[in-house]
C-alpha cells in the first residue's frame, strides 16, 4: 500500500482516506453511530 507524508511530520499516512463526514454531519438520516464507530475501527485495523 502507498504512504504519504503528513504534514511536516514524522508520520506516514495511507494514499487511501476513508472519508467520513456522512456518518455525522450534513446527509440526514444520520448512520447509527456504533456501526459507524466499528466501521473507522475496522479502517484502522485494516491500515
Amino acid at each position: 500500500m502507498q504512504k504519504r507524508r503528513l504534514g511536516h511530520s514524522d508520520l506516514d499516512v495511507s494514499a487511501i482516506g476513508l472519508g467520513c463526514m456522512g456518518m455525522s454531519y450534513s446527509y440526514a438520516p444520520f448512520p447509527n453511530q456504533e456501526d459507524m464507530i466499528s466501521l473507522i475501527r475496522a479502517a484502522v485495523e485494516r491500515g
